[in-house]
C-alpha cells in the first residue's frame, strides 16, 4: 500500500451548488463495499485514478477473486495500449483488500456500497457505516433504483448520503448517475461530481425517484425486448441487433440483460411496478421462468444467450 505521498486528493468546494458557505471536502480514500462485478470495477478505477482505495467484503474468498480479476484487467489494459505500464503498478500498490468493513470505514473519506439490490440488507449496511465511518466522511450507494432517501434515513447524516450509480463493465462504462435525495447537501454533491472527473466519467445529476433516469428508460427497452422474445417475435440475437445497428446502442437489451444478470433485472422490474403503481413495469413470465430456474445470464452460464466465458452463444427459446 502506497503511502500518503503516493496518493492524489480531490478537492471540492460547493460551488454552483444550492450551499455556497459548506466546506472544502477532501476525497483522499475511497472504500468499495462488496466485491461482486461492480464493487471490483468501481475499485479499480478508483485505484487508477490515483486514490488510496480499500474493498471490503465479509468472503475472503470473493476478496481473492476480484483481486485477480482487478490484476487481470488492469494488466489487458496495459497490452492493449489503453493503459501505462506505470499506472496500472500504481493502482495495484494503492489497491487493498479487508474482511473489517468497520476499520476499512473508519479511514474512508467516500464510502461507496456495491452490495446485492435488497433494501433492507442497505439500510442495515447503512447503519453499520454510519457508526464506524468518520463524521465528514460520503457514505454513497450504487443502487440502480431503491429508493435512497429511505437508505439515507438509516443514517445520522442523510446530507452527506448520495447516490453513484456506475455501469458494468465499470472500466469501460461512461456514464455515472449521481441521485440526490431532498437532504443531499450541495458539498456532498459537488465532491461527488469532482470525483467522477476524477474517474474520466460523465456524470449526470437525477432526483431521487423510482427507477432514476437510467434502470427506468434501459429497463423499458429490455422488459419490451423480453417480451418480443417469448411470443416469438424475433431471435435474442436479432432482437439485439435490431437495437444495436437500427438505433447505435452499444448492447442489445437481452444481451446487456445477461449481463446485468436477470435477477437483478427482475428486482428491479417488481420494485418499479410497485412504486410507480403501473404494469409498464410487470416482470414478463419469461424472466421469471428464467430466474426461478437459476438461469441468470453469464454469470450462471444461461439466461437469454449461453455463454462460454465472454462470448455469448445463441439458444432456442
Amino acid at each position: 500500500m502506497a503511502g500518503g505521498g503516493a496518493r492524489r486528493r480531490i478537492r471540492a468546494g460547493a460551488t454552483g451548488a444550492r450551499n455556497a458557505k459548506e466546506a472544502t471536502l477532501d476525497i483522499g480514500t475511497v472504500v468499495v463495499v462488496g466485491a461482486g462485478t461492480m464493487g471490483r470495477g468501481i475499485a479499480q478505477v478508483a485505484a487508477l485514478a490515483g486514490l488510496r482505495t480499500v474493498l471490503t467484503d465479509l468472503s475472503a474468498e470473493a476478496l481473492a477473486k476480484a483481486s485477480a480479476s482487478i490484476a487481470s484487467s488492469l494488466e489487458k489494459g496495459v497490452e492493449k495500449g489503453k493503459t501505462p505500464r506505470e499506472a496500472a503498478e500504481a493502482a495495484r500498490s494503492l489497491l487493498s483488500t479487508s474482511t473489517d468493513l468497520a476499520a476499512a470505514a473508519a479511514a474512508a473519506d467516500l464510502v461507496v456500497e456495491a452490495v446485492f439490490e435488497d433494501l433492507a440488507l442497505k439500510e442495515d449496511l447503512f447503519r453499520r457505516l454510519d457508526a464506524a465511518a468518520p463524521p465528514a466522511a460520503i457514505l454513497a450507494s450504487n443502487t440502480s433504483s431503491l429508493p435512497l432517501t429511505r437508505i439515507a434515513a438509516a443514517t445520522r447524516r442523510p446530507g452527506k448520503v448520495i447516490g453513484m450509480h456506475f455501469f458494468n463493465p465499470v472500466p469501460v462504462m461512461p456514464l455515472l448517475e449521481l441521485v440526490r435525495t431532498a437532504e443531499t447537501s450541495g458539498e456532498t454533491l459537488a465532491a461527488a461530481l469532482a470525483v467522477g472527473k476524477r474517474l474520466g466519467k460523465e456524470t449526470i445529476v437525477v432526483r431521487d425517484s423510482p427507477g432514476f433516469a437510467t434502470s427506468r428508460l434501459g429497463l423499458a427497452i429490455g422488459l419490451e425486448a423480453m417480451r418480443m422474445y417469448e411470443e416469438g417475435v424475433a431471435s435474442a440475437r436479432d432482437i439485439d441487433r435490431a437495437m444495436e445497428l437500427g438505433y447505435r446502442h452499444p448492447m442489445g437489451p437481452l444481451r446487456l440483460t445477461d449481463l446485468v444478470g436477470l435477477d437483478v433485472r427482475l428486482a428491479i422490474a417488481d420494485h418499479l411496478a410497485k412504486e410507480l403503481g403501473t404494469d409498464r413495469f410487470a416482470p414478463p413470465g419469461i424472466l421469471r421462468r428464467l430466474v426461478a430456474k437459476g438461469k441468470l445470464g453469464r454469470k450462471s452460464g444461461e439466461g437469454f444467450y449461453r455463454w462460454e466465458g465472454e462470448q455469448a452463444l445463441e439458444k432456442q427459446p
